[in-house]
């Protein structure tokens, strides 16, 4: 019966509660649902759908491994044109920008760099290495149903790449899709953002959605007076068609394509296109095409075998300078899993191939003989099985293994334990271990060595990173005056070996990448509480602590993780009027952090503490019309001195020794937040249901 019933929530019924953010799904009675008052029973009887922790759809009070589920109406609260954007509302994870000039970031979940975040899309690891420079803007808000993110390591089920976390975006169903949807907005920096999309059946089993985002920011702003755009220019174009169907039995079947082009550019205020590449105007230009295809199939057999599969294509034409770097990946990943429950067990095993081409112009693609270029073509193998066993109604465990293997690092092995205590439908308890591995590919992941300020070097034949982690859950919910405080608290740590350290202090020319001789520790805890007063009043609160540090052979001090604060927070207040008038009030906080600072350098080598606030006022009409506007960067904070030696950046007069006794070199790395300053926003919005 649940099974039954999780596969269609997981196919076509998915749907909002007028109430809270969370998945309105029907409940067998022997769910641990939550009794509370009646008048508030039909919405907080509520038990959503999780898929990443555990790979298949499953209630999230059942699920052993801790999942946090974020909708689509939760990110408009800050209305935003892409997901790398959008996830800084998500306590413990933060988009970091690690250009000040092109804007490229990646994602940090407790304080682990980008790299260690695998991203998915519909369960499906789309989002290759190459495309986490930039790729992550590239995916629009309007694909989004909901995102699930998982803090810690999930190289069981999903392999290289996933030691810090999986963030997982769950995109919209043709299904149940509304049939048209238009989504515009402008912000006073001349930010424009559009969004088109609309659902059509074919026949009575297949439907199709189709979707179009539109992003153009072309307004060159310098209000810090560096003579360097304080934010990249945008054009950006992405289309995304996908097709679900129904079939006998509710088995699942869906098909999706996505097309993205971008042009972007930051540099001098100067700078036109006949400059890209010269040494006269400097500029970083960045030409990006990518197509992605993805789905899964449900055999037609008694058994539940399911076949998921993924492309993807990523074309990079870019200039840093004078520097050129023209990368192109491709990624091609099938994985079979069969399903079957046996009695109180519930058995996932699988296998999986993932196959990667990746070139580029920099040595990272040389032969041995340092001249002849030899593109990196690696195939890795992998098999998992899982278990859960539910013990009882309060204890349920998961144990789960997975072995890959490729011709450069042979055999890796992931084992994963899990357990589940819940006594009453008030308190959940939930420990979870596991092991970690990551492949490495150098200029895809730190874009300091693209910019041309630092040379690359290589000391060793780098060995793939390992982890191994413990997560501690506990989730409380506090009955108070027929509405229910939730508490959502958890404590982490992690220690790897192998890590490759870029190490940027021994020479301010260089960064030299090598296996830390040494170990590295991520440790921590973070808090989450949201509670609904009697009043149309919601609140949102979390906070998160981090120690995240290196330690080397014979050194007796740990030196600091770079754009890792030890404090870091979210905040979301909603205050509902009448007449559907909604003011939200959100942001993050960040507490110092450690900074890419060059010796003797006169800039703070922490960053102090700054907030990024935001407030929407919006009315939806019943005519399917929704007016927003509001104020992005409330407190007006932006970074000082982003750039060193902005007037000269292509180092031509770094020997003087009047001018520059310190010997300082244009640098680009050291921002570690948007410098886009206070500006207002406004938008309109349609839907047809």
């Amino acid at each position: 019966m649940k099974r039954i019933l999780f596969s269609i929530v997981f196919l076509s019924n998915y749907c909002f509660s007028q109430e809270t953010d969370s998945l309105n799904v029907s409940q067998p009675k022997k769910m641990d649902s939550v009794k509370i008052p009646s008048r508030e029973e039909k919405t907080k009887l509520i038990d959503d759908v999780v898929i990443t922790g555990t790979i298949k759809p499953i209630s999230r009070s059942k699920s052993p491994v801790a999942v946090e589920i974020y909708s689509q109406k939760f990110f408009q609260k800050n209305p935003t044109p892409n997901i790398f954007e959008a996830i800084a509302m998500v306590n413990g994870v933060k988009p970091q920008l690690n250009c000040s000039v092109c804007n490229t970031g990646d994602i940090h979940i407790n304080g682990l760099e980008g790299p260690y975040t695998m991203i998915l899309i519909d369960g499906m690891p789309i989002v290759s290495s190459l495309s986490t420079v930039y790729g992550l803007s590239g995916i629009p808000n309007s694909l989004i149903d909901r995102i699930e993110v998982v803090k810690g390591p999930a190289s069981s089920l999903y392999g290289s790449e996933a030691m810090g976390g999986v963030i997982n975006i769950i995109t919209k169903n043709a299904l149940t899709a509304p049939k048209l949807s238009v989504d515009f907005m402008t912000t006073s920096w001349s930010e424009n953002n559009l969004d088109l999309s609309t659902k059509f059946n074919v026949g009575k089993n297949a439907a199709s959605l189709l979707s179009l985002n539109y992003f153009s920011f072309n307004e060159r702003i310098d209000q810090n007076k560096d003579n360097f755009t304080d934010s990249a220019l945008q054009n950006r174009i992405s289309v995304f068609n996908k097709w679900n169907f129904q079939r006998k039995e509710n088995r699942m079947a869906s098909f999706a394509l996505r097309y993205l082009y971008e042009d972007r550019f930051g540099g001098e205020m100067q700078w036109n296109k006949s400059y890209r590449g010269s040494d006269e105007v400097y500029g970083e230009s960045i030409y990006t095409n990518r197509v992605e295809a993805f789905g899964m199939y449900q055999w037609p057999m008694k058994e539940q075998i399911i076949t998921q599969f993924s492309y993807n294509y990523h074309d990079q034409n870019s200039y840093y300078g004078t520097n050129p770097f023209i990368a192109l990946q491709k990624v091609a990943f099938v994985q079979t899993y069969w399903d079957k429950k046996l009695g109180n067990h519930d058995l996932i095993a699988g296998v999986t191939y993932k196959r990667t081409f990746y070139d580029d112009n920099t040595p990272g693609t040389l032969s041995g003989d340092g001249v002849t270029n030899e593109p990196m073509k690696s195939p890795i193998f992998g098999a998992f099985v899982q278990d859960q066993w539910e013990i009882n109604d309060k204890n349920t465990l998961l144990l789960g293994y997975r072995f890959d293997y490729d011709k450069i690092h042979h055999s890796v092995h992931s084992p994963r334990f899990a357990w589940k205590y819940s006594p009453n439908p008030y308190h959940t308890l939930r420990l979870n271990f596991g092991t970690g591995f990551r492949v490495v590919n150098l200029f895809t992941e730190d874009h300091a060595a693209l910019t041309g300020s630092r040379e690359v070097v290589i000391k060793a034949n780098l060995k793939p990173e390992r982890s191994i982690n413990g997560n501690l859950n506990y989730v409380w919910k506090i009955p108070v005056g027929g509405k229910l405080i939730n508490l959502d608290a958890s404590a982490f740590y992690t220690y790897f070996s192998n890590k490759i350290v870029g190490d940027f202090d021994t020479d301010p020319q260089k960064i030299i990448y090598d296996n830390l001789h040494g170990y590295g520790i991520s440790r921590g805890a973070s808090m989450n509480v949201d509670f609904s007063f009697s009043f149309p009043l919601s609140v949102n609160l979390g906070v998160t602590y981090l120690n995240v540090y290196q330690k080397f052979d014979g050194a007796e001090e740990k030196v600091q993780q770079l754009h890792a604060p030890k404090w870091s927070g979210t905040y979301s207040l909603t205050y509902t009027f009448p007449s559907n008038l909604v003011i939200d009030f959100t942001g993050q906080f960040y507490g110092p952090m450690r900074l890419p600072v060059l010796p003797n350098d006169y800039r703070p080598e922490y960053s102090p503490f700054y907030s990024l606030a935001n407030i929407q006022v919006s009315r939806s009409f019943k005519s399917g019309f929704e007016v927003y506007c509001g104020v992005k960067n409330l407190f007006n904070f932006t970074p000082n001195d982003p750039l060193m030696r902005p007037f000269d950046p292509f180092d031509k007069h770094v020997d003087d020794p009047i001018n520059n006794p310190n010997h300082y070199t244009f640098d680009t790395t050291y921002g570690y937040a948007p410098m886009q300053r206070i500006r207002g926003f406004l938008g309109v919005k349609y839907t047809l249901k």
